[in-house]
């Protein structure tokens, strides 16, 4: 309570001061950051004055630190508000993204949270690669004496469910580290659990860490400065303003440059960040799953009626396992039973429906709160962002693959926000967006510092912005794009932006895969080795190299691709050629955005 009535009462910090202390705290590291929150706190109670005694927040009982990997800022989002708690009950900690986190230090530690993703087949995030491998292999030592927990989040519809966090959790404990609380596997609908989780892994810290009271600089400033006025649980509504298809008629793909005004939101962005679209699922589909349910649409409910929550608040596109176990308790058809209490048949069904599907296929009379219990929350959907605030202003632009499934009985099924944009959203429409900052996926600081670009289909978009970003800076670093799709004629996604950007020399190189464009297909990943020694020649004269796209099949060929290159090119063998890209990651020189 004394320091929530002392950050009440904080003088706000001028626009310029906000940037001097920003800077300032930019260069330090996590145990610099620990020891000025005390520093701080000293000053605070000694009158403010510059020769107060400091007051080290990491006394004899240690620190928190807060590890987070995020791949779409969900695990960010949960580590954040952990940090905003322990600041509230005056811990000493500190909250940093595994990217930015040197993982020798973690024997260093005393009191560790984890907060990490799983995504794809159960691999970690991009950020937490580094870490993950460095404890799978046993690098980083014994880590006798660390008090750590494990917050791991995922999606239960996926096999590999939390792997990642279950990766750490074991890792951890294996080394030595003392595990204070329980493993929190949390799917998607994670809030309640992640709350119940914080509470009790602070108590556990709290009761371990033998230190005074201790104030935050962090907390101050967040004080002082306010929240974000835009994000997930408060988006802009935004106006759709371009919806313009840009592939051929003939192309197996339809994919759509979108262009959405932020007219007088404030928001700003950066080349390699997201934005998160929150969308309403589709008329027809609402009521088709309301008559295989046997329901009206009229039932009273928490987000008013019936028709309204499966419109706005309920995931009908995404199906999960607990979805059709779920209605195979309620249900007696056998052949559902076998399907629940198979894995495999689970696996594949989840991967080939959608709820509609499943309802047709083994059709059961739900009552309403039978049905919503059934589903799970919606959730917005993130794209890379395809335009730099340089060259756009008050504008967001997406590249967007609009989904379709086939189904058997000759249905078309569609992706909720891809279809929600392309189809069902008139020009001047209500849109209701939020950037996801990603500091993962960033050009380097340096404008001389030459770029490696691999982004085909969609994954073009982020690059998109690199290059706008760069010729409105007059950045000199070179720039070279790897980009593929199935046909030159149909497929070639801003072909005329390219061509200029090669015309102008902003574009020093551009390497093409249409892949059925000749009897042998050609992808991203056999331009790379094509070009592998003028590309391993790029690396090392200090080039970034940067992916975004698929991360099943496309992401793990082009980084093997890219190891062959390594390895061939810099006559080191394969273990040594991993260690090269390994350095890569850890100097942010070689930085994926796949999903």
């Amino acid at each position: 309570m004394q320091v929530t009535d002392s950050l009440t009462q904080i003088t706000p910090l001028s626009d310029e001061q906000q940037r001097q202390l920003s800077q300032a705290l930019a260069t330090l590291n996590s145990q610099q950051l620990t020891w000025v929150s005390g520093y701080l706190y000293g000053l605070a109670q000694a009158g403010g004055g510059v020769a107060a005694a400091p007051i080290p927040a990491a006394a004899a009982g240690g620190s928190l630190t807060i590890l987070y990997g995020s791949q779409t800022g969900n695990a960010k989002g949960v580590a954040s508000a952990i940090h905003q708690q322990a600041q509230a009950q005056g811990l000493p900690v500190t909250l940093v993204s595994m990217a930015d986190y040197k993982p020798k230090q973690l024997k260093k530690e005393t009191h560790l949270l984890v907060v990490v993703s799983t995504y794809g087949e159960g691999e970690p995030p991009e950020p937490a690669v580094d870490l993950h491998e460095q404890l799978k292999k046993g690098k980083l030592g014994k880590l006798d004496g660390v008090k750590f927990a494990v917050l791991g989040l995922g999606d239960s519809s996926y096999e590999f469910f939390c792997k990642t966090g279950q990766d750490f959790d074991g890792w951890l404990a294996q080394a030595g580290g003392e595990r204070i609380a329980p493993l929190a596997s949390l799917d998607v609908d994670y809030e309640a659990g992640a709350k119940a989780w914080t509470e009790q892994a602070l108590a556990a810290v709290a009761a371990t860490l033998n230190t005074g009271p201790t104030g935050s600089v962090a907390g101050a400033v967040k004080a002082a400065v306010g929240h974000r006025q835009f994000d997930k649980a408060n988006p802009f509504p935004a106006r759709l303003s371009v919806n313009q298809k840009i592939t051929g008629r003939d192309s197996t793909k339809d994919i759509r440059h979108i262009e959405i005004s932020l007219e007088e939101s404030g928001i700003h962005y950066q080349p390699g960040d997201a934005l998160g679209v929150w969308f309403d699922n589709d008329a027809d589909l609402v009521g088709e799953v309301l008559a295989l349910a046997g329901l009206t649409g009229d039932e009273p409910g928490e987000h008013g009626s019936l028709r309204a929550a499966l419109t706005r608040h309920y995931e009908l596109t995404r199906l999960h396992g607990g979805f059709i176990t779920g209605l195979a308790e309620i249900s007696t058809d056998a052949a559902l039973h076998d399907i629940a209490g198979d894995k495999a048949q689970l696996n594949a069904l989840v991967a080939s429906a959608q709820v509609v599907d499943v309802l047709k296929r083994f059709p059961t009379a739900l009552g309403a709160e039978q049905l919503t219990s059934l589903l799970r929350p919606l959730t917005p959907r993130l794209y890379s962002i395809a335009s730099a605030q340089s060259e756009v202003e008050e504008e967001v632009h997406l590249t967007v693959g609009v989904v379709r499934y086939p189904q058997e009985d000759g249905t078309v099924r569609s992706g909720a926000a891809s279809s929600y944009l392309a189809d069902r959203l008139d020009d001047g429409a209500e849109v209701r967006v939020f950037v996801e900052h990603n500091d993962n996926f960033r050009l380097p600081a340096n404008p001389d510092t030459p770029v490696i670009m691999v982004g085909p289909g969609t994954g073009i978009a982020p690059f998109r912005a690199f290059l706008q970003e760069r010729d409105a800076i007059g950045a000199s670093g070179k720039n070279w794009l790897f980009f593929g799709n199935p046909h030159f004629t149909q497929d070639f996604l801003y072909q005329v932006e390219w061509q200029r950007y090669v015309k102008s020399g902003l574009l020093s190189k551009i390497s093409l895969a249409f892949s059925r464009d000749q009897a042998e297909k050609i992808y991203v990943q056999d331009r790379l080795r094509e070009a592998g020694l003028e590309l391993y020649q790029w690396l090392e004269a200090g080039a970034h190299f940067y992916v975004c796209g698929d991360a099943n099949h496309m992401a793990r060929d082009v980084q093997e691709a890219l190891l062959d290159v390594i390895s061939e090119h810099g006559h080191k063998s394969r273990e040594e050629a991993e260690e090269y890209l390994s350095e890569l990651r850890r100097a942010k020189r070689y930085q994926r955005d796949v999903y």
